[in-house]
C-alpha cells in the first residue's frame, strides 16, 4: 500500500528507512524500567528503537522494524555480502541462468535445519514463493518481487528451477524470505498471521517475544548455517524519541543506536566508552512534487497547483535551491551530493555528477523558467497567472529536526524566485494520509534502495502509481513518463551490464530533467555504540559502510563482548573475524551468462 511503502522509506534515515534495524527512539519516562532482567547480560545486544511494528509476517509488513527483523529471521535464497553488497551464497551455493535470462537453477545448501530441527530445502522455497504467486494475500509486501515468474520447481530437495515470463537482469532469488512450509502450510488465514513469538526460522536470530512500544527480544539461532551467532540475544527498547535514545547510550541502558542528527552525533562523539560511525548511506532524501497525479489507468486525483504541471515550474524550483548550502548547513556535511535517485554509493549505476542534464543552483535560471512559463512577478513579488498566485505547500514532519530546518532555508529562496512557500508541519501519518491522497503541492520525502536498480526504477514507471485510497501499486512520486517507461522494460532485460548501466543512467537523466522530484542529498548514517560492552560489528560495505539498515545480516551478528578472549569464534560462536571473512567469500556461479548478473553490485543498497 502507497501510505505504508511511504512510511518505511521516510523512517529509514538509517532507514529513515529506511532506519534499519537500529532505528531512533524508545520508551518515555523511565526506560530502565522496561529493562529486563536480561539487561546486565554480557552477551545481550541491546538497541534503542521507536519503529512501528504492525506484524512480524513477512509477507504483508512493510514497515521498517518487522521487515529489518525478517532479514535476520530468514535466510533468502541468494544474500548479499558485507565486503561490497556484491551478490553471494545465501540458501543456495550455486546459480545458473539461461543464455536468455529466462531460467535459473539454484543448487541449495546441503544438510540445513529450520530453527526447530526440520529440514530445510529447495521444497520451502518453491512454497513460499508460489504461496506469493499464487494468493493475493501473500504478496502484499514482496509481490513486486515475482511479477515475473512464471513458475517455480523444486524438481528434487537440492534443486530449484525458477522460470521467468520474461529475462530479467538481476537475480530473482534476491531479498524475499523464506518461509518454512511445514509451520506456515498450517496457518489458517497466513494474511492475517501476527507472527509475534517464539518463530521457526533459517537466519541467525529467531524472534523470542514481543512487548507492544516496549520491547522486541531475538534470540540466536544454533542451526544457523554460518554457524551459531556470540551474542544470546537482541533486544530492542523503545523511547519517545531519539534524545532519549542519545541519553541512554550515554548511560549505558543501551548499547547502540543509529540515525543519529548531526548535532546529536557532535554531541556524542566524545562521551566516554561511546564509539562512533559515519557510515555511507543507501538514502536519498529530497523533495517529491506533485506533479499532476493518476492512477495507473489515467484517472487524475489531488489537489497540486496546476502550475506545478509544467516542467519549467518544477526545474526552476530546483534552480532555486542551493543545494550546497543546504547540505552544509542543515545536513553540517554528513551528507554527499546528490543527483538521482539513486545513491552515489553504488557508483555503478548512479547518475554521474558531470552528465549534461545536471544543473546547480541558478537564481536567474530559475527566474527565466517562470518567465517562459508565464508567471509574472505581482506588486508584492509573488508570481501571477491568470489572476492566480503561485502559492505552494510543503509538507514535513514537526518532529524531524532536518525537515524543518530544510523548510526554514527553502521558504526565502522560493521568495527569492517568486514563489511563495508555505510550510505545513505535522504528524508523520498525517502527511503520508494527505501525500496518498494527493493533498499537497511538495513534501520532504525519501527512500533507501537495495542492491539493484531495478525496483526503484520500477516505482517510477506509470503502471505503478495507486489510486487516491493507496491501492495498487506503489510510486516514489507519482511520476509518468512513457520513455521513461521504456527505458526500463530496456534496462530490465539487459544481460550486459555496461549496457544496461547505460540504460539506467538515460532513463535516470530523464527523471532528473522532468524534475518530478529534487533529489537533496546522500546522507551518512550516524551511529554510535557502548564499545566497553561490545565489539565486532561488521560493517556494509566494509569499507566506510553503516552497521544498522544494513542488506543482509552482517551488522550484529558477529558482534561480541568488549574483551571476550575468543575473538576468533572458536569454542563459542563463529566470532568477528570468521564473520568478515564469511562477508568477502568469493561468489559461486555456473554456466551461462551467469557471472555478469552475480557480480553485479547491489544497487538499492546504495550507501
Amino acid at each position: 500500500m502507497f501510505i505504508r511503502k511511504l512510511l518505511r522509506k521516510r523512517l529509514r534515515t538509517g532507514l529513515a528507512g529506511v532506519a534499519a534495524l537500529a532505528l531512533v527512539g524508545t520508551m518515555a519516562t523511565a526506560p530502565a524500567q522496561a529493562a529486563t532482567e536480561e539487561a546486565d547480560d554480557s552477551k545481550v545486544l541491546r538497541i534503542a528503537t521507536d519503529g512501528f511494528i504492525d506484524s512480524f509476517n513477512p509477507f504483508t509488513s512493510f514497515y521498517l522494524m518487522p521487515t529489518n527483523t525478517f532479514k535476520y529471521m530468514y535466510e533468502n535464497l541468494v544474500a548479499n555480502s558485507a565486503e561490497d553488497t556484491q551478490v553471494s551464497e545465501g540458501l543456495a551455493t550455486e546459480w545458473d541462468t539461461d543464455s536468455e535470462g529466462k531460467v535459473w537453477t539454484y543448487k541449495m545448501r546441503p544438510d540445513m535445519k529450520w530453527s526447530d530441527d526440520e529440514p530445510l530445502t529447495s521444497k520451502d522455497v518453491a512454497w513460499t514463493y508460489n504461496q506469493m504467486m499464487e494468493k493475493e494475500e501473500m504478496s502484499v509486501a514482496n509481490g513486486a518481487l515475482v511479477e515475473n515468474f512464471d513458475k517455480v520447481e523444486a524438481p528434487d530437495e537440492s534443486t530449484l528451477v525458477i522460470t521467468l515470463k520474461e529475462p530479467q537482469a538481476n537475480n530473482p532469488g534476491q531479498e524475499i524470505p523464506v518461509v518454512p512450509k511445514h509451520i506456515w502450510s498450517k496457518v489458517d488465514k497466513p494474511g492475517e498471521f501476527k507472527n509475534d513469538e517464539d518463530t521457526v526460522g533459517s537466519g541467525p536470530f529467531q524472534l523470542e517475544s514481543y512487548e507492544a512500544n516496549k520491547s522486541v527480544t531475538l534470540k540466536a539461532n544454533p542451526n544457523f548455517w554460518r554457524g551459531e551467532p556470540t551474542l544470546d540475544k537482541i533486544q530492542y527498547r523503545y523511547y519517545t524519541n531519539s534524545d532519549a535514545q542519545v541519553q541512554a547510550v550515554r548511560s549505558s541502558e543501551v548499547d547502540f543506536i543509529t540515525g543519529l542528527t548531526p548535532e546529536q552525533f557532535k554531541a556524542i562523539e566524545d562521551a566516554d566508552n561511546v564509539e562512533t560511525n559515519v557510515g555511507n548511506g543507501r538514502r536519498f532524501s529530497g523533495i517529491s512534487i506533485n506533479s499532476g497525479l493518476a492512477d495507473a489507468k489515467g484517472k487524475e486525483f489531488g489537489t497540486g497547483h496546476e502550475a506545478l504541471k509544467d516542467k519549467k515550474v518544477r526545474q526552476a524550483i530546483r534552480a532555486g535551491i542551493d543545494i550546497d548550502t543546504l547540505r552544509e548547513q542543515v545536513m553540517q556535511d554528513y551528507a554527499q551530493p546528490a543527483t538521482s535517485f539513486v545513491p552515489s554509493v553504488y557508483e555503478k549505476w548512479a547518475l554521474p555528477e558531470d552528465n549534461p542534464v545536471v544543473t546547480g543552483f541558478d537564481v536567474e535560471r530559475a527566474k527565466k523558467l517562470l518567465d517562459d512559463a508565464g508567471w509574472k512577478a505581482g506588486s508584492d513579488g509573488i508570481r501571477e497567472k491568470d489572476g492566480e498566485k503561485l502559492s505552494l505547500r510543503f509538507l514535513t514532519d514537526a518532529d524531524a529536526t532536518i525537515e524543518q530546518n530544510t523548510a526554514k532555508f527553502l521558504k526565502p529562496w522560493m521568495k527569492d524566485i517568486g514563489i511563495e512557500l508555505k510550510n505545513e508541519a505535522s504528524d508523520a501519518d498525517t502527511t503520508s494520509e494527505l501525500t496518498t491522497k494527493g493533498d499537497y503541492d511538495m513534501y520532504y520525502s525519501g527512500w533507501s534502495l537495495g542492491p539493484d536498480p531495478d525496483y526503484q526504477l520500477f516505482i517510477n514507471t506509470c503502471a505503478s502509481r495507486p489510486d487516491a485510497e493507496g491501492n495498487g501499486g506503489t510510486s516514489q512520486d507519482g511520476y509518468c513518463n512513457k520513455k521513461f517507461d521504456k527505458l526500463y522494460q530496456q534496462q530490465h532485460v539487459e544481460l550486459d551490464e555496461d549496457k544496461r548501466a547505460d540504460l539506467v543512467h538515460q532513463a535516470l537523466a530523464l527523471h532528473y530533467d522532468d524534475a518530478a522530484s529534487v533529489t537533496l542529498w546522500y546522507q551518512n548514517q550516524l551511529e554510535a555504540f557502548r564499545s566497553d560492552r561490545f565489539t565486532g560489528f561488521t560493517k556494509q560495505p566494509t569499507d566506510g559502510g553503516m552497521i544498522a539498515n544494513q542488506v543482509g545480516y552482517w551488522g550484529y551478528t558477529s558482534v561480541e563482548p568488549a574483551g571476550a578472549e575468543d575473538a576468533s569464534g572458536e569454542g563459542g560462536g563463529i566470532g568477528a573475524r570468521g564473520w568478515i571473512g564469511i562477508a568477502a567469500a568469493a561468489i559461486v556461479v555456473i554456466g551461462g551468462g551467469g557471472f555478469l548478473l552475480n557480480r553485479r553490485k547491489k544497487s538499492d543498497d546504495r550507501e
